[in-house]
Order: structure tokens, then sequence, then C-alpha cells
């Protein structure tokens, strides 16, 4: 599989995003506007990078593997099924990043086992472009119960738990879905259900 382009979506027209694939990091097209008055050039807007960190927690119930998932809703207020994930704080290492996280947006607290993987992906923000690099990891419950209340960016508006087996069905983004399915193989031993 190239994964050069893995994660990444595609540039539209004119935006001053990279092109998948494209070395430079730039979009070289112009956008409608500039192309509509001559002398005026496309801006492309600076880039930056990000890390966060983010996982996948499991817990055995009643014999069968769950995994904690929060909703929350987007830009266009649909809401989203997600894997729990944020930024790195202070000199927290990634997997700190990922226990803590998990922690505050499911009330889940966690061992971490192993690394999943990172996804990564570009959008804009204000007037940067930023290269998105979220870590995931495969957790360990260890305690708590679900709970959105100590999410302290409030992004998340509910919590559950769902099926390892399954859980993929449920994620909104095609690369959680991938994390999820992961994880249960990993846990499972069982490459054919990926």
């Amino acid at each position: 599989m190239d994964t050069s382009t893995k994660g990444m979506r595609p540039a539209p027209m004119g935006t001053g995003y990279p092109a998948p694939g494209d070395p430079t990091g730039y979009s070289d097209r112009m956008s409608h506007a500039a192309a509509d008055h001559p002398g005026m050039s496309a801006r492309r807007l600076p880039a930056v990078e990000e890390r966060s960190a983010g996982g996948v927690v499991v817990d055995v119930h009643e014999g069968e593997a769950r995994i904690a998932v929060i909703a929350r809703r987007n830009r266009a207020g649909r809401i989203e099924w997600c894997l729990p994930k944020g930024h790195i704080e202070g000199d927290e290492t990634l997997p700190q990043t990922a226990a803590r996280e998990v922690a505050e947006e499911t009330g889940i607290e966690g061992k971490v086992l192993i690394e999943l993987g990172t996804i990564d992906y570009w959008f804009a923000a204000g007037e940067r472009r930023i290269h998105k690099y979220v870590h995931h990891y495969l957790l360990e419950a260890t305690g708590g119960h679900l709970t959105i209340e100590n999410d302290p960016d409030h992004e998340a508006i509910d919590v559950a738990w769902l099926p390892l087996r399954d859980a993929h069905r449920h994620l909104t983004f095609p690369n959680e879905r991938r994390i999820a399915r992961l994880a249960w193989q990993r846990l499972s031993g069982d490459a054919a259900s990926c």
C-alpha cells in the first residue's frame, strides 16, 4: 500500500492546500478569484505540524471486548462518533497523552499496551494549513466509569461502550475504523477480521 498519501484528504481547487503526493507541500493551482483578476496571485498559507494522541481503550464485559467511543458535533452540527484523542500537554509523552485524553473524554482510566498506528491529515485553521498527526494506542481499561464530565474542552457530547468486534461499523471516520479493526486483530489474533 502506498503510504505517502494515506490519511490525506484531496485538496480542493485553489485552496492553497497541498495536493496528495505533492512533494513541495503546496498546491500550484490558482484560486478562481486570482484567475478572474489578472495581476493577483494566489496566496499560499503557511503550514505547521501538530501532534495528538488517543486510543482504543478496551474493557472485557461479560466475556466480550468493548471499547469506549465519544460523540461530538462537527462544524456543520452533525454528530460524529470517534475515538478519544487530544493535544499533548507540557512535557507529556505520546502514550501519556493518550491515557490522559482517554480518561478526560470517556471517564475510563487505562494502561497503554501498544501503539496501533498514526493517522495524518491536512486542514485549514485561520491563516494556516495544519498537517495533523494523531498517534493511536491500545489501552487496557483499569478503572473509572463512562462520563463526559471530565472533558475540559467540552467537545464530547456523549460516550458509549461498543463491542470491539464491530465498533468499526459505528465510527464516522474511515481511518479510525481502520484503527479499531487493527485493535480487534491485535487482541483476537484474527487477521481475517480486518
